[in-house]
């Protein structure tokens, strides 16, 4: 029941369609119940088996005031027009009531229709726009093949196993209960008995329904692992054939996916139990009824006479298939939960950087960046500790040190990317946390070792998100990137797709549109994440001489593999174990005896 209230959340923003859907459906069952219940008595009267009604009943909008109305009318037509006038009437009001329930029913299922599209519409963009605010730690912990699988399998799971019963969960209590409310006015005992042994039937459905749940759950969660080691192989595949591992990750894969199909055939063996399991029950509960209510007919009972126990079996009768469907549309519906709840799991992960309420805007760097006694942590390890650091505005600050001493996590810290557990991060004397994030964002661009280009063409891949930008400023940074000379040589130009991440350039290509779209922002202050030292030498010199050009007049800061690339910045921080322990340029930390030297001396051998 919490699943289908957590359901039913989704259809508030489109009240209004799931009002009519309601609406038209109980037209639908009204008129259902009409050609059903009300066409016996009729034919009585047709046949001579009930007295004519001769005089006119007061009118009422109630079961007994439609019907004697009807009856009056009937037997006025018979006496008037004749028993094959009324014949044919009666065939022209069962027509017309059988294409009024058809008509409603349709109108239910098309506003359905967009009720259920919209709300898995909703629900996709929510998810799409949750997992671009989640900040980069949870991406860091969860699995980026499980994160599609929920974007792509379990929202697909949703669409087909809960919105295809929705309309089913929408009408078919309706049904139940309109007609159960016949059932009522025609015999409360046979009612009672079905009262007490339906309930029996929902309680085996609801622990069938548990069941599908929870294997729905390990399934999805087992095809994201599957997504996961697909997505691995993809990536490595040159590394799998180079190290002859395809055997390996084929046992792995086989492995993986067994245990998906073993989950898999038993959530659809419990889930086909539901409907014949149902079905057989509420024949056995029928077959009570027509006992207890024929033995009350025989015995000449008042409580019921042959006319009502036909009309109540022929409305029990049509209480099934709603049943029926009702617990095959419950069954989906708890696959598709599992789907719903692991969708929300994203949904509903805490957005860890977030924006103060009175948030001030930023337009610009004016003095400097300060990091003021500033500690972090990922899990309960410290990455950085106690850190100090003044970066003036117009300089270039370098950051060296070994793999894992913090560099990048510092960086990361100043986009406001990730939070400090400790200290402050300032700009202009202002903590990051009191500015406006979005701004604050686009006073930087970034520069990192690994290119991260998308599946476009070059020109949006250097605009990146702007729509109002000239060609021409596309043109001199790709020009100041020392971009140019390859982009004429595309087949298209600027409107050359690159590939997925960009696998039709290389790597010096790649990373020189990458600084051109760090130069078309013009930010004012340049973070550089190692971003020559995957290249060869002659992309590096391409490369460097367009960060230089990028560097001029800027607040850089540059993380540094290679010391030769950084002998002309203002200052050099140097890192270990998340501590500051030398500052200095170039020549003052040379001349010193430290890990600065160290590094610079051990490269010095190794490029010797």
């Amino acid at each position: 029941m919490n699943g289908f209230i957590k359901l039913l959340r989704y259809t508030l923003p489109f009240k209004g369609l799931a009002i009519l859907n309601v609406v038209f459906n109980i037209l639908s069952i009204l008129f259902s119940l009409f050609s059903i219940a009300l066409i016996l008595p009729f034919l009585k009267l047709l046949f001579g088996q009930s007295a004519l009604v001769t005089v006119k009943p007061e009118f009422s909008f109630s079961i007994e005031g439609l019907s004697g109305s009807f009856n009056y009318y009937l037997s006025n037509l018979i006496v008037t027009e004749g028993h094959e006038a009324a014949l044919i009437f009666i065939c022209f009001v069962l027509v017309i009531t059988i294409l009024l329930k058809n008509v409603f029913r349709y109108l239910a299922l098309f506003v359905m229709v967009s009720l259920r599209n919209n709300i898995v519409s909703d629900l996709r963009s929510s998810l799409y726009r949750h997992i671009l605010v989640l900040p980069l730690s949870y991406f860091s912990e969860e699995k980026k093949g499980d994160l599609i699988s929920r974007m792509s399998s379990d929202i697909l799971q949703i669409e087909v196993a809960i919105m295809s019963s929705l309309e089913a969960l929408f009408k078919e209590p309706l049904t139940i209960v309109i007609y159960l409310v016949s059932l009522i006015w025609i015999s409360p005992v046979l009612t009672l008995i079905v009262f007490v042994t339906l309930p029996l039937v929902g309680i085996l459905i609801g622990r069938i329904g548990k069941l599908l749940k929870n294997y729905s759950k390990r399934g999805q969660a087992k095809f994201g692992d599957l997504i996961s080691l697909y997505e691995e192989t993809l990536m490595g595949v040159r590394i799998i054939k180079a190290y002859n591992s395809q055997e390996f990750f084929m046992r792995r894969f086989k492995t993986e996916n067994d245990l998906y199909t073993r989950i898999n055939i038993a959530s659809n063996r419990t889930g086909d139990s539901s409907s014949p399991i149902s079905e057989t029950l509420s024949v056995v509960v029928l077959a009570f009824i027509l006992w207890v209510g024929g033995n009350m007919v025989l015995s000449n009972n008042d409580a019921l006479n042959a006319e009502s126990f036909i009309a109540f079996i022929a409305i029990f009768s049509q209480l099934l298939p709603p049943a029926k469907s009702f617990s095959t549309a419950y069954s989906n519906m708890q696959k598709g939960m599992a789907s719903l709840d692991r969708v929300n799991e994203v949904i509903q992960s805490e957005e860890v950087i977030t924006q103060a309420p009175d948030a001030l805007p930023i337009e610009g760097l004016n003095s400097s960046i300060e990091f003021k006694n500033v500690s972090f942590k990922y899990a309960d390890e410290y990455v950085l500790r106690n850190i100090n650091l003044k970066i003036e505005k117009g300089k270039t600050v370098a950051l060296v040190g070994p793999s894992g001493s913090g560099k990048s996590t510092l960086t990361d810290l100043i986009p406001r990317f990730y939070d400090p557990v400790e200290g402050e991060v300032l700009i202009d004397g202002v903590n990051i946390k009191k500015l406006e994030i979005l701004k604050l964002r686009a006073l930087m661009a970034v520069v990192a070792q690994e290119s991260i280009l998308f599946n476009d063409t070059i020109y949006n891949n250097i605009a990146f998100g702007k729509t109002q930008i000239a060609a021409g400023q596309v043109e001199h940074a790709a020009q100041v990137a020392n971009a140019q000379e390859f982009i004429v040589t595309t087949e298209k130009g600027y409107q050359t797709n690159i590939g997925d991440r960009g696998n039709k350039l290389s790597g010096g290509q790649r990373q020189r549109l990458s600084i051109a779209r760090a130069i078309h922002t013009n930010p004012d202050i340049l973070i550089l994440d190692e971003a020559t030292s995957a290249l060869d030498t002659a992309s590096e010199r391409l490369v460097q001489e367009a960060l230089n050009n990028i560097m001029e007049n800027r607040t850089t800061i540059v993380i540094a593999h290679r010391l030769s690339t950084i002998h002309k910045a203002d200052l050099i921080v140097v890192l270990d174990k998340g501590k500051i322990v030398q500052t200095g340029n170039h020549q003052e930390l040379i001349n010193q005896t430290g890990l600065y030297k160290q590094l610079h001396d051990m490269q010095q051998i190794l490029e010797g």
